[in-house]
């Protein structure tokens, strides 16, 4: 038992999400620093407009992330012996989010050129669109798929320090907001050129020129993991786009304050599904992804308890004062993280490793028509509230468990 515990895979696995808390521990923990600093020093109405654009710029994101973080990521780890397989996928990857990236600045173009909303914060969006470029071109599915997480760790780290120092430097009153986008920029742009050296100098990999037909066939073949991740963008980060038309810039900053402790604390289980995913994609090891999720959901309902508990405190340090709101929110939202401790591993690590992405990716497009479904229904009866749309969040989650688990059932994947 110890030997199977302590095996090289199961080592490296652990090594890997290790090395992963501490990376995004540090992309959440730094900016969950600087949010009480930002909400006492330009205020609640001004954070809510950056945690608006924030929101916004999520859509281009995964536009440019185009579901290569899933299936750049199984190739990567399939073709990790051949450097010139490597050097054609690095390539191919890296044309295709060039592109999207051209084509994300133009459709911002528009919107802060067409769109009141937009067009009054005009200069928030273009110095966000910084975000978008080191973001988009962040390779971290190659570091994911040769299991090599600890040189992303430390630049990541570096790069989060960056911005969030830059931001108790420089912003020392209110109309200082319009730095913090251009300091989360640099941030994310310094990471992205230090992770490319790595890869040219230390891996030997390198851009080449790439037949056109493989490029798209690369392309296709993301184009059912896109629509999964655009759809779950789609409902998360729509909230805060809603809350900010309907309900005003500072309920936005409340919201966004709970979505963040609530994504700081569920970084573990997608971390550990990060790490996990490149391991079933080879060994379909059935027994090792059932004891994740059994510890996994004990984790992680233990987890919510104590948010049920300590809400109030919480919310009080973060936002220098007790919000009912916010405390509410916070409650509502951590319901989601024991759904999502079991449908994070009944998703890559078990549907896709077993060939069956269109379930897995349907389950997400789904939980995006339930979305647009309910929202529509709270709309249309004069419903839509702030704690209706809570309760419609959690639900989407529930949604996808359900699916996925009827999905790994019927296919008999666990039996």
């Amino acid at each position: 038992m110890l030997d199977k515990l302590f095996s090289k895979d199961y080592k490296r696995i652990l090594y890997n999400f290790l090395s992963l808390i501490i990376l995004q521990g540090a992309n959440y923990l730094l900016p969950l620093i600087t949010i009480p600093y930002l909400l006492r020093v330009i205020g609640p109405e001004k954070f809510g407009v950056i945690a608006f654009a924030q929101a916004f710029i999520q859509y281009f994101i995964v536009f440019v992330d185009y579901g290569f973080n899933l299936s750049a990521t199984k190739e990567i780890s399939i073709n990790r012996e051949s450097k010139d397989k490597l050097s054609e996928i690095f390539s191919s990857v890296f044309i295709i989010k060039v592109i999207l990236i051209f084509v994300a600045f133009l459709i911002i173009l528009f919107f802060i050129e067409f769109i009141d909303k937009f067009k009054q914060e005009k200069l928030i969006y273009i110095l966000f669109f910084g975000v978008i470029l080191g973001q988009g071109l962040f390779p971290i599915w190659f570091f994911q798929g040769i299991e090599k997480m600890k040189y992303i760790t430390f630049i990541s780290i570096l790069s989060k320090a960056l911005s969030t120092l830059t931001i108790f430097f420089f912003i020392k009153e209110e109309k200082d907001y319009l730095y913090v986008p251009f300091f989360y920029s640099i941030g994310f742009i310094v990471a992205t050129i230090l992770s490319f050296l790595i890869i040219f100098y230390k891996f030997n990999i390198r851009l080449k020129l790439v037949k056109f037909q493989t490029v798209l066939n690369y392309f296709k073949e993301s184009s059912s993991f896109f629509l999964s991740r655009i759809s779950v963008v789609f409902y998360s980060s729509s909230n805060s786009i809603l809350i900010g038309f309907l309900w005003g810039y500072q309920n936005v900053a409340y919201f966004d304050v709970a979505s963040k402790i609530i994504n700081a604390l569920r970084q573990p289980w997608d971390l550990l599904n990060t790490v996990v995913y490149p391991y079933m994609t080879k060994e379909k090891n059935i027994n090792f992804i059932k004891k994740i999720i059994i510890i996994s959901f004990s984790a992680a309902i233990f987890i919510t308890s104590l948010i049920f508990i300590y809400s109030d405190f919480i919310v009080e340090i973060i936002i220098g004062h007790y919000s009912k709101q916010a405390s509410y929110m916070l409650k509502v939202l951590s319901l989601i993280i024991p759904l999502i401790s079991i449908h994070i591993f009944l998703g890559g690590p078990i549907l896709v490793s077993f060939g069956y992405e269109k379930y897995f990716n349907l389950s997400n497009i789904l939980g995006l028509i339930w979305y647009i479904f309910a929202i529509s229904v709270l709309y249309i009866t004069s419903n839509l509230t702030i704690e209706y749309l809570l309760y419609t969040i959690v639900s989407i989650d529930m949604f996808i468990l359900l699916y996925r688990f009827y999905s790994v059932k019927y296919f008999k994947i666990l039996t």
